[in-house]
């Protein structure tokens, strides 16, 4: 008899197990069907606030702003450099509002504290710069 008890128990094992993974993977598909939709509507919403635009103002960077210490005997250009070489990054000042600016370091240290146009796409406060053209 005990042969026979041992055999009972393990198919409870057996069947118990296989139910816990059917039930883990039917789970998991579920999970990432919701993960599925939820990037799909990320994506719409990002696609709707990735369209390019323009944008004026001042190139600068997000340390200084529009206001560079004038104690450092440099131009607003050469502060501007300074800082993003430092860990700065290249920012759009317009009026009141501010934008950080992701693009070619190269151009836009060529057209650091010069007022620009900036055509690219706005996602949160960072601009992906496409074209640049100084104002001046």
């Amino acid at each position: 008899m005990p042969s026979k008890t041992n055999h009972f128990w393990i198919s409870i094992i057996g069947i118990g197990s296989s139910i816990a993974c059917a039930l883990a993977l039917f789970i998991a598909s579920l999970g990432a069907a919701a993960g599925v939709v939820v990037s799909d509507e990320s994506t719409q919403a990002s696609t709707a606030s990735s369209e390019e635009q323009t944008y004026e103002g001042l190139i600068t960077d997000t340390r200084c702003g529009a206001k560079h210490q004038p104690a450092i005997a440099r131009s607003a250009a050469d502060c501007a450099r300074v800082c993003v070489h430092g860990g700065a990054q290249f920012a759009l000042i317009d009026g009141d509002k501010a934008y950080v600016l992701d693009g070619n370091l190269q151009l836009l240290k060529r057209i650091a504290g010069q007022r620009a146009r900036i055509v690219g796409s706005l996602n949160g406060n960072t601009i992906t710069v496409s074209s640049m053209a100084s104002g001046e």
